[in-house]
Protein backbone atom coordinates (compact mmCIF):
# COMPACT_ATOMS: atom_id res chain seq x y z
CA UNK A 1 0.00 0.00 0.00
CA UNK A 2 0.76 3.76 -0.48
CA UNK A 3 1.40 6.56 2.01
CA UNK A 4 -1.40 8.63 2.79
CA UNK A 5 -1.40 11.76 0.43
CA UNK A 6 -3.19 14.06 2.87
CA UNK A 7 -3.59 14.41 6.08
CA UNK A 8 -6.96 13.68 7.86
CA UNK A 9 -9.45 15.82 8.36
CA UNK A 10 -13.19 13.95 8.05
CA UNK A 11 -15.06 17.34 9.11
CA UNK A 12 -12.99 19.58 6.79
CA UNK A 13 -13.32 16.96 3.98
CA UNK A 14 -17.22 16.18 4.24
CA UNK A 15 -17.81 19.91 4.42
CA UNK A 16 -16.16 20.87 1.34
CA UNK A 17 -16.93 17.20 -0.24
CA UNK A 18 -20.65 18.35 0.38
CA UNK A 19 -20.43 22.08 -0.82
CA UNK A 20 -18.59 21.58 -4.43
CA UNK A 21 -20.78 18.63 -4.84
CA UNK A 22 -24.36 21.04 -4.22
CA UNK A 23 -22.99 23.73 -6.07
CA UNK A 24 -21.85 21.94 -8.90
CA UNK A 25 -25.26 20.08 -8.98
CA UNK A 26 -26.99 23.59 -8.69
CA UNK A 27 -24.87 24.98 -11.73
CA UNK A 28 -25.58 21.85 -13.69
CA UNK A 29 -29.27 22.12 -13.11
CA UNK A 30 -29.61 25.80 -13.61
CA UNK A 31 -27.53 25.15 -17.31
CA UNK A 32 -31.37 24.41 -18.89
CA UNK A 33 -32.28 27.60 -18.35
CA UNK A 34 -29.53 29.69 -19.45
CA UNK A 35 -28.39 30.36 -22.67
CA UNK A 36 -25.86 32.96 -23.63
CA UNK A 37 -26.47 34.46 -27.05
CA UNK A 38 -22.22 34.65 -27.83
CA UNK A 39 -20.60 34.31 -31.39
CA UNK A 40 -17.80 32.50 -30.84
CA UNK A 41 -16.73 32.04 -33.85
CA UNK A 42 -17.02 28.65 -34.06
CA UNK A 43 -19.51 25.83 -33.63
CA UNK A 44 -20.04 25.38 -29.42
CA UNK A 45 -21.10 22.10 -30.63
CA UNK A 46 -17.25 21.35 -30.44
CA UNK A 47 -18.21 21.11 -26.43
CA UNK A 48 -20.02 18.54 -26.95
CA UNK A 49 -17.48 16.70 -28.94
CA UNK A 50 -14.80 17.36 -26.62
CA UNK A 51 -17.10 16.00 -23.81
CA UNK A 52 -17.58 12.42 -25.45
CA UNK A 53 -13.83 12.30 -26.25
CA UNK A 54 -13.06 12.74 -22.32
CA UNK A 55 -15.67 10.52 -21.36
CA UNK A 56 -14.02 7.45 -23.75
CA UNK A 57 -10.48 8.85 -21.97
CA UNK A 58 -12.28 8.20 -18.57
CA UNK A 59 -13.59 5.24 -19.74
CA UNK A 60 -10.35 3.76 -20.34
CA UNK A 61 -8.62 5.49 -17.44
CA UNK A 62 -10.89 3.67 -15.20
CA UNK A 63 -10.52 0.28 -16.37
CA UNK A 64 -6.64 0.78 -16.14
CA UNK A 65 -7.24 1.76 -12.77
CA UNK A 66 -8.62 -1.53 -11.82
CA UNK A 67 -6.48 -3.59 -13.89
CA UNK A 68 -3.48 -1.61 -11.89
CA UNK A 69 -4.80 -1.90 -8.26
CA UNK A 70 -5.50 -5.55 -9.61
CA UNK A 71 -1.87 -6.30 -10.22
CA UNK A 72 -1.34 -4.31 -6.63
CA UNK A 73 0.54 -1.44 -8.50
CA UNK A 74 -0.95 0.81 -6.13
CA UNK A 75 1.01 3.98 -7.73
CA UNK A 76 0.28 3.86 -11.24
CA UNK A 77 -3.61 3.16 -9.88
CA UNK A 78 -3.35 5.96 -7.66
CA UNK A 79 -2.14 8.61 -11.03
CA UNK A 80 -4.79 6.67 -13.36
CA UNK A 81 -7.49 7.69 -10.88
CA UNK A 82 -6.21 10.89 -10.50
CA UNK A 83 -5.89 11.62 -14.28
CA UNK A 84 -9.49 10.29 -14.50
CA UNK A 85 -10.55 13.02 -11.85
CA UNK A 86 -8.85 15.63 -13.45
CA UNK A 87 -10.16 15.06 -16.56
CA UNK A 88 -13.70 14.98 -15.27
CA UNK A 89 -12.89 18.25 -13.67
CA UNK A 90 -12.20 19.62 -17.09
CA UNK A 91 -15.45 17.85 -19.12
CA UNK A 92 -17.34 19.59 -16.18
CA UNK A 93 -16.69 22.70 -17.34
CA UNK A 94 -16.43 21.88 -20.89
CA UNK A 95 -20.23 20.47 -20.57
CA UNK A 96 -21.18 23.76 -18.44
CA UNK A 97 -19.26 25.86 -21.73
CA UNK A 98 -21.46 23.84 -24.08
CA UNK A 99 -25.14 23.96 -22.22
CA UNK A 100 -24.37 27.68 -21.46
CA UNK A 101 -23.58 28.33 -25.08
CA UNK A 102 -25.58 25.93 -27.41
CA UNK A 103 -28.44 25.48 -25.12
CA UNK A 104 -30.49 22.28 -25.64
CA UNK A 105 -30.21 19.73 -28.53
CA UNK A 106 -34.07 18.02 -29.25
CA UNK A 107 -33.31 14.27 -30.07
CA UNK A 108 -34.92 13.57 -33.61
CA UNK A 109 -34.65 10.27 -33.68
CA UNK A 110 -37.76 7.75 -33.71
CA UNK A 111 -38.95 4.15 -33.10
CA UNK A 112 -36.67 1.90 -30.78
CA UNK A 113 -34.04 4.54 -31.39
CA UNK A 114 -36.11 7.18 -29.76
CA UNK A 115 -37.02 4.59 -26.56
CA UNK A 116 -33.27 3.63 -26.12
CA UNK A 117 -31.68 7.23 -26.05
CA UNK A 118 -34.97 7.89 -23.38
CA UNK A 119 -33.42 4.94 -21.23
CA UNK A 120 -29.95 6.11 -21.44
CA UNK A 121 -30.37 9.53 -20.64
CA UNK A 122 -33.16 8.40 -17.65
CA UNK A 123 -30.58 6.46 -16.21
CA UNK A 124 -27.63 8.51 -17.10
CA UNK A 125 -29.14 11.93 -15.81
CA UNK A 126 -29.85 10.89 -12.14
CA UNK A 127 -26.36 8.79 -11.88
CA UNK A 128 -24.21 11.80 -12.95
CA UNK A 129 -25.88 13.67 -11.06
CA UNK A 130 -25.24 11.41 -7.97
CA UNK A 131 -21.86 10.53 -8.20
CA UNK A 132 -19.67 13.01 -7.38
CA UNK A 133 -19.88 12.79 -3.78
CA UNK A 134 -19.14 9.58 -4.19
CA UNK A 135 -15.91 10.21 -5.86
CA UNK A 136 -14.77 13.07 -4.21
CA UNK A 137 -15.20 10.65 -1.24
CA UNK A 138 -13.77 7.95 -2.47
CA UNK A 139 -10.24 9.85 -3.65
CA UNK A 140 -10.53 11.46 -0.06
CA UNK A 141 -10.54 7.52 1.51
CA UNK A 142 -7.53 6.64 -0.35
CA UNK A 143 -5.49 10.07 -0.38
CA UNK A 144 -5.73 9.51 3.77
CA UNK A 145 -4.65 6.15 3.55
CA UNK A 146 -7.81 4.56 5.14
CA UNK A 147 -7.49 1.44 1.98
CA UNK A 148 -10.39 -0.32 3.79
CA UNK A 149 -12.93 2.40 3.42
CA UNK A 150 -11.70 3.38 -0.33
CA UNK A 151 -12.29 -0.14 -1.41
CA UNK A 152 -15.41 -0.22 0.05
CA UNK A 153 -16.67 2.73 -1.63
CA UNK A 154 -15.43 1.83 -4.48
CA UNK A 155 -17.66 -0.57 -4.94
CA UNK A 156 -20.46 1.46 -5.04
CA UNK A 157 -18.67 4.51 -7.08
CA UNK A 158 -16.39 2.74 -9.77
CA UNK A 159 -19.42 1.09 -12.03
CA UNK A 160 -21.61 4.35 -11.61
CA UNK A 161 -18.76 6.29 -12.59
CA UNK A 162 -17.97 3.76 -15.48
CA UNK A 163 -21.59 3.75 -16.71
CA UNK A 164 -22.22 7.47 -16.63
CA UNK A 165 -18.77 7.92 -19.09
CA UNK A 166 -19.54 4.74 -21.14
CA UNK A 167 -23.31 6.39 -21.69
CA UNK A 168 -22.19 10.00 -21.66
CA UNK A 169 -20.49 8.67 -25.40
CA UNK A 170 -23.27 6.49 -26.38
CA UNK A 171 -25.78 10.04 -25.93
CA UNK A 172 -23.47 12.16 -27.73
CA UNK A 173 -22.94 10.03 -30.63
CA UNK A 174 -26.80 9.40 -30.67
CA UNK A 175 -27.79 13.23 -30.18
CA UNK A 176 -24.74 14.84 -32.23
CA UNK A 177 -26.59 14.40 -35.68
CA UNK A 178 -29.32 16.67 -34.53
CA UNK A 179 -27.26 19.44 -33.50
CA UNK A 180 -27.59 22.69 -35.64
Amino acid sequence: MLEQSMVKNDKKAKTIIWIVSVVVFLVVAALSRIKLDIDLGFNPHVFAQANAIINSIVTFLLIAGIIAVKQKNFLLHKRIMLTAIVLSVLFLVSYIGHHLLAGETKFGGEGVTKIIYYILLATHIPLAAIILPFILFTAYRALIGEYDKHKKLTRITWPIWFYVAVTGVIIYLMISPYYL
